[in-house]
């Protein structure tokens, strides 16, 4: 398989959600040095969510995107709103103690509720949908999802056959719905919120890459043409901030997902695929997911690899796994194909902390992070006031640095991809 560098610009991707965005962002450049109380790098969702928080507790906020509002992770993505806090809370006890762990759970919880009520209060169109399945291509899978039965009620386990009242496909052994999770526009989510927290006084710049970060008792952001002085930086770039600060380079390695929109289905094409209308995973590591969008193209991502880079024949490959799930579809269009780059931590839990005194960071989502940025942006905007207490369990997980430096761990980590999706296999 030919790998290439992902084809980025200034602009959106050549996705569907910037196709189908219901406004173009267009804030100004940093041209000018500026004071804040709180300065935020990067405008995806962490620094969104984030700003917005702020904001709504009258904070003087100004975020400096590099490019557009979403244009990296957020606004590319598989738009599905699931639960949860990184992998597995209970393995950091021992760092963060029952409490800690207790904590991380409602937090999880917590993460879809924030992003709901948001889009309620604020009236943000984003076609939020519910109703999500995970499906299982093993027996240990179903065994997994029996374990996770007992301790959520609203899980539901579904067999063969019933599982195709909501995946009507051949490919899978069973899985479970959850009615409480969801699917939605992250691009058109991410530009509502960002109007929010402009419509409350926060500032927001585009086209404005950061290139660096002055620490101390006020510290500061710089532009090649400007700055932002303040109280307190936030950096939330995740995937994206290239060399920008070398404790998240050296601990989030950015890794590449690809995602192919086919044409509009008609009524038959949708009953033969997602019938129920509901967004889906599989159990994998380097796992399938897919959903209908609001004009009910199926949009169908997966192909994550560890080696930063994208196939060059994305489409023809997107297709064949697509096709393998959904036979019924091998003749529909393609109307659109993207790739785009998610922060890897090698603990899977996302990284919180402080880089010094008051400037915080965010990072390493791991491919979950619709929901999950959320809960953090109130965390965030909780210690800038004074609030550290679920800050300081964030801060007390201690995340390793990816292991070969830079000229060894992308091949060593895309090695060890290939070994999980060999195990998958068995």
């Amino acid at each position: 398989m030919l790998l290439q560098e992902t084809q980025d610009s200034p602009e959106h991707a050549r996705s569907y959600y910037a196709a189908s965005a219901n406004w173009q962002t267009d804030y100004p450049t940093l041209t000018e040095d500026i004071e804040a109380e709180v300065a935020i790098v990067g405008g995806g969702f962490s620094g969104v969510s984030t700003a917005l928080e702020l904001a709504e507790r009258g904070y003087k906020v100004a975020l400096v995107e590099a490019r557009r509002v979403s244009w990296g992770a957020s606004g590319r993505n598989g738009g599905q709103l699931i639960g949860g806090l990184g992998h597995n809370p209970d393995s950091f006890r021992r760092s963060i103690g029952a409490d800690g762990v207790a904590e991380i759970h409602a937090m999880g919880r917590e993460s879809v509720q924030i992003v709901t009520d948001r889009i309620a209060k604020y009236g943000i169109d984003c076609d939020l949908k519910w109703g999500y399945v995970e499906v299982a291509l093993r027996p240990r899978h179903l065994r997994y999802y029996r374990q996770w039965a007992r301790d959520d009620p609203k899980l539901v386990l579904l067999d063969r056959n019933e599982l195709k009242q909501y995946v009507n496909s051949e490919r899978y052994l069973g899985g479970y719905y959850k009615p409480d999770w969801a699917h939605l526009h992250p691009l058109n989510l991410c530009i509502g919120e960002a109007r929010a927290a402009e419509s409350l006084g926060a500032k927001i710049f585009e086209q404005s890459p950061v290139q660096r970060i002055s620490y101390g008792e006020n510290p500061a952001i710089h532009t090649d043409r400007g700055s932002v002085r303040a109280r307190h930086v936030i950096v939330c770039g995740n995937a994206y901030l290239d060399k920008l600060v070398k404790h998240l380079d050296d601990r989030v390695l950015p890794a590449t997902s690809c995602i192919v929109a086919t044409e509009p289905l008609n009524d038959e094409q949708v009953a033969a695929c997602l019938p129920a209308d509901v967004c889906v995973c599989d159990t994998r590591t380097a796992l399938d997911y897919y959903r209908l969008s609001a004009d009910r193209r199926l949009l169908f991502g997966g192909l994550s690899n560890y080696s930063g880079l994208e196939p060059r024949n994305v489409e023809q490959i997107m297709r064949r796994k697509l096709t393998r799930v959904f036979p019924e579809l091998a003749q529909v269009a393609i109307d659109y194909v993207w790739s785009g780059q998610m922060g890897i931590s090698l603990r899977r839990m996302p990284q919180m902390g402080r880089l010094d005194g008051n400037v915080l960071y965010v990072s390493g989502y791991s491919g979950h992070g619709v929901a999950p940025t959320h809960v953090l942006g109130k965390t965030l905007a909780e210690a800038v006031a004074g609030d550290t207490r679920r800050f300081d369990y964030l801060a007390g997980i201690r995340h390793w640095v990816w292991p070969g430096g830079k000229l060894l761990r992308r091949p060593g980590m895309a090695l060890g991809m290939m070994m999980y999706k060999l195990a998958d296999l068995v």
